[in-house]
């Protein structure tokens, strides 16, 4: 609904909150009185284009803005047979991830406008105060309204330069639905199926490209774990210990569907290289039958496309669980510089040294992870490692 009335008016975005926000307020008093219409989405959509409208009619100001409304409010709202993402979403996206605002404009817009995240949620994501967060959102609503960044999606030329920050942007919303920053709990459903959904419009859009369906599937390889994740209380439940029989096959094989075809292309991304790591996971029957080798062979691969810190933690878990902890713990020392203060490196020390014997460095590791963390089922679990250093094979592998 916000994309397709974004793109009603202009770009405007917060006209376009504004006015979806008052169409469901609108919803809430009718609805309770006269019933849920036969066609609850395009009551809405009509409802909202309706108050942006009257929005701009009191301000008396863009009037080709509501020359194109009024038109768009004549025609019907009814969705197609079969309609279930609309092609705004693309667009708004796109218009999000223009190259005229940078990265972090970008991505907090996307988080805003797509994922739906509040701003508080934003700012928490972001290390930043609420206020600052704010000011940051409004700004880069009025760059995209003022400098008429159009919300469609680009043509060839422009498509290849635009689609990285796209893929970006998408896994940052998948990952805070798949391991929340902060709050009560470990999962944010809701988000990852979000994720997904702009995944699979982007690989419609672009048949045959690597780097989608690598991202695709790298989403529906760790979304196919999700129910087996958490437990009863919402309680982290670490790779390890997890009910295998509990995994999505379904969605394991559309992965590896992906994956195939991309690799009988001979074509790879980081994307791809990172999905066939998940994928050497998936397809172990259990933990202990897990192909540490291949695992570490995939990070190595994937640290020459993407040489981040991230992957290179990972590679150092992967070569603490195939060559032992001394040799994992090695490969930790040179990334507290840049992961000073993300408690998965210290959760990931505080295994190794268990592993290596050391119980009073694994407890200063561990102190230092439950300092550091935000989200509180992996609060309990740092707090119960630590307070019995009890086996967690795998680290922080979720």
């Amino acid at each position: 609904m916000l994309a397709g009335v974004a793109r009603a008016c202009g770009g405007d975005l917060q006209l376009a909150e504004d006015a979806t926000a008052e169409a469901f307020v609108a919803a809430l008093e009718a609805w309770q009185r006269h019933g849920v219409p036969v066609q609850p989405g395009a009551w809405l959509a009509t409802t909202a284009r309706r108050k942006a409208l009257d929005r701009l009619r009191r301000a008396q100001v863009y009037a080709a803005k509501l020359a194109e409304l009024e038109r768009q409010v004549a025609m019907t709202s009814s969705p197609p047979p079969g309609y279930t993402i609309p092609d705004e979403r693309l667009e708004l996206i796109f218009g999000c991830c223009h190259p005229a605002l940078s990265r972090e404009a970008q991505v907090a817009l996307t988080l805003r406008c797509l994922a739906g995240l509040s701003t508080t949620e934003i700012a928490r994501a972001f290390l930043v105060p609420e206020a600052t967060m704010a000011q940051r959102l409004v700004r880069a609503k009025r760059k995209v309204r003022d400098a008429a960044i159009p919300l469609r999606v680009p043509d060839v030329r422009e498509l290849s330069d635009r689609l990285p920050s796209v893929l970006a942007v998408v896994y940052l919303v998948f990952n805070e639905g798949y391991a929340a920053s902060a709050g009560d709990a470990q999962v944010r459903g809701e988000l990852c199926d979000r994720a997904i959904d702009l995944g699979e419009a982007l690989v419609d859009l672009l048949p045959g490209a690597p780097e989608p369906a690598g991202l695709l599937a790298l989403m529906l390889l760790h979304r196919s774990r999700r129910d087996a994740r958490t437990g009863p209380e919402g309680d982290v439940v670490l790779l390890a210990d997890q009910d295998r029989s509990r995994w999505d096959a379904a969605l394991i094989a559309r992965a590896e569907a992906l994956l195939l075809a991309v690799a009988a292309a001979g074509r790879t991304d980081r994307y791809v290289a990172e999905a066939a790591i998940a994928l050497v996971h998936a397809s172990a029957q259990s933990y202990a039958e897990t192909d540490w080798p291949a695992v570490v062979t995939g990070y190595r691969r994937l640290l020459r496309l993407n040489p981040s810190p991230v992957v290179r933690l990972n590679h150092a878990i992967a070569v603490g669980m195939a060559a032992g902890p001394h040799a994992g713990l090695s490969l930790l020392a040179g990334l507290d510089e840049e992961l000073g203060d993300y408690h998965y490196l210290h959760a990931a020390r505080a295994e190794l040294l268990r592993l290596a014997g050391d119980m009073a460095g694994a407890r200063a590791a561990g102190r230092r992870a439950l300092d550091l963390v935000g989200n509180e089922p992996e609060r309990r679990l740092l707090t119960a490692r630590l307070a019995a250093l009890t086996p967690c094979a795998g680290g922080c592998l979720r």
